[in-house]
């Protein structure tokens, strides 16, 4: 059951899913929003340009029906009247033709925007196989678009076979009126008829728009394993992530290793941390810290520490603040000064004990180490982190000692 789910496109498009989408020429479109944007912007460029193009209109006829004798039996002057009459309904109309225009561009980016794409204009045989075609004609989608076509239909002829049902006597009387009247009261009708088709296709696209966005939506769904695909590819492998910042921490704890011997001393805890500090007189303002761990890697710091000759001082509070107060090659912070102070002097005092011999030095033993600093032990994260990083380091000599 857990596979079948998983195989259902029941999850929204991913962002990045959509962008593809896009990319390929896949965008919202809704036909009958273009066509109500097309209406209405004829609708009310001639509303609101009908004196200029009536006056126009007029001009043109009087012009056109105004000629003499000679006129009617030359060809050449006729096509000449003809073609003046074309340019001078052509400038009439210009700016309504313009209106619509910009509405048939601006209507598309109500919803998915304008989209250049090649891919859109690529060939796709498999667009030829009948039984595909066949397919999509028997779908449910068939059946849909049928039945939006119908409705429709019906509610653009039904607006408006009820606007000229209820003007009916109008239309009647226009055949008794004077001729000004007459073509004044027509206008008017069927200014009045088309306000009201534009309002029904209102009404359709308003109905249509909801169902593109829907039907987008729903094509573009995903299954639960292409989400987690798509997540990998993005974001890459969690496991492969895990293992390269496994690596990176082998890689710097073996960096970190290599200046253990650098090191003046090493504070312990004594078991669970290990705390490698160097100074420089002249060089460095205060000391720092150049190795520091808990649990193996910090057994591994006093054992390189002793292979080496470097001091090894138990001073667990002092370990424990250096620990987790201070980075890896990060200098002491000032609260530490007087208790990292003490150990460099037994340090110094060490040194001199084993070339020029005498008293050996007293390690000390008490340390000023504010309250604030000393956070205690190991936590269960660090220990279990520690623990993962080198059970994969010692798996990683081993594969390489065999190889």
């Amino acid at each position: 059951m857990a596979e079948d789910s998983d195989l259902e496109k029941t999850e929204s498009a991913t962002p990045r899913r959509l962008q593809k989408a896009r990319e390929e020429g896949q965008i919202v479109r809704s036909r009958e929003l273009s066509t109500f944007a097309l209406l209405a912007a004829g609708f009310f460029g001639v509303w609101g340009m009908s004196g200029s193009i009536g006056e126009h209109l007029q001009g043109m006829l009087r012009s056109a029906f105004t000629f003499d004798h000679a006129t009617v039996f030359e060809t050449r002057r006729m096509m000449i009247g003809a073609g003046a009459a074309s340019r001078e309904g052509l400038y009439t109309l210009l700016p309504v033709l313009a209106f619509t225009g910009a509405a048939a561009l601006l209507a598309p980016m109500a919803l998915g925007g304008w989209q250049l794409s090649s891919k859109g204009l690529e060939p796709k045989f498999n667009r030829l196989n009948p039984i595909a075609g066949l397919g999509k004609i028997f779908s449910i989608n068939g059946p849909v678009q049928l039945g939006l076509s119908l409705v429709k239909t019906l509610v653009v002829g039904c607006i408006g076979g009820s606007a000229i049902w209820n003007r009916r006597e109008e239309i009647l009387a226009l055949a008794t009126q004077p001729l000004q009247l007459a073509l004044a009261n027509t206008v008017h009708l069927i200014a009045v008829c088309c306000g009201m088709t534009v309002a029904g296709m209102f009404v359709v696209a308003a109905l249509d728009v909801p169902y593109q966005l829907w039907q987008f939506h729903k094509k573009l769904r995903m299954t639960k394993e292409e989400v987690k695909r798509e997540h990998r590819e993005s974001e890459g492998d969690p496991h492969v992530k895990g293992r390269i910042r496994q690596q990176q921490r082998a890689i710097a704890r073996r960096r970190m290793m290599t200046q253990v011997p650098k090191a003046d001393v090493v504070v312990t805890n004594p078991t669970h941390f290990a705390v490698a500090l160097q100074y420089a007189d002249g060089e460095m303002r205060a000391p720092k810290v150049v190795a520091k761990g808990v649990n193996l890697v910090a057994a591994r710091i006093r054992e390189i520490a002793a292979e080496n000759n470097v001091p090894l001082l138990e001073a667990p509070p002092l370990a424990r603040a250096l620990y987790h107060n201070v980075d890896l090659n990060r200098e002491i912070p000032g609260p530490l000064y007087g208790a990292v102070a003490e150990v460099l002097a037994w340090v110094y005092q060490l040194r001199r004990f084993n070339t020029e011999g005498g008293v050996a030095p007293v390690a000390p033993t008490e340390f000023d180490v504010p309250a604030d600093l000393d956070k205690g032990g190991v936590s269960d994260d660090e220990a279990e982190q520690e623990a993962a990083d080198t059970l994969n380091n010692t798996n990683d000599d081993a594969s390489g000692a065999s190889a």
